[in-house]
């Protein structure tokens, strides 16, 4: 995918987001497997110490999962996430992103998210894409190339 179709997403506070961003900015979407776990708190944390970084470089984060809006809330309020959380219950982002996938564990078989990123012009094109992210350093790579645009 190249590009990504108009649409709108629930979001923590009560509030609705669309993708591509109608304000100008260029979106980090980032999917991670589920709230509250240690690599997706530490993943979150670490957009979190950036967060400003991100804003003065005319970039929004957004955190997607298929969490619903309740866990969303909670996850957001015990770490101090200063970005909005999506909630995909449906999977339907998800799935347009390909993010959705068959993962294995301890010989164990199921759907889940595979952690990536997305970076998103305001046009709705993807400038950038990070399949199987590994935590450790990967915001700063993020950052890197949005202060680079």
């Amino acid at each position: 995918m190249n590009k990504v179709q108009p649409t709108t997403c629930n979001a923590t506070s009560n509030l609705t987001v669309d993708i591509p961003d109608t304000q100008g900015r260029t979106i980090v979407l980032y999917f991670y497997p589920k709230d509250a776990t240690p690599g997706c708190t530490t993943e979150g944390q670490d957009f979190k110490n950036r967060h400003q970084e991100f804003l003065d470089a005319n970039a929004i984060v957004y955190g997607v999962s298929k969490d619903d809006m309740t866990k969303h809330e909670k996850f957001k309020s015990k770490q101090a996430f200063p970005f909005e959380l999506i909630a995909d219950t449906s999977g339907e982002l998800c799935e347009a992103f390909g993010v959705w996938q068959l993962k294995q564990f301890m010989a164990r078989k199921y759907m889940g998210i595979v952690r990536s990123t997305f970076l998103i012009d305001p046009q709705g094109n993807i400038l950038k894409q990070w399949d199987k992210v590994k935590v450790k350093g990967h915001v700063e790579e993020v950052l890197a190339v949005v202060q680079a645009l």
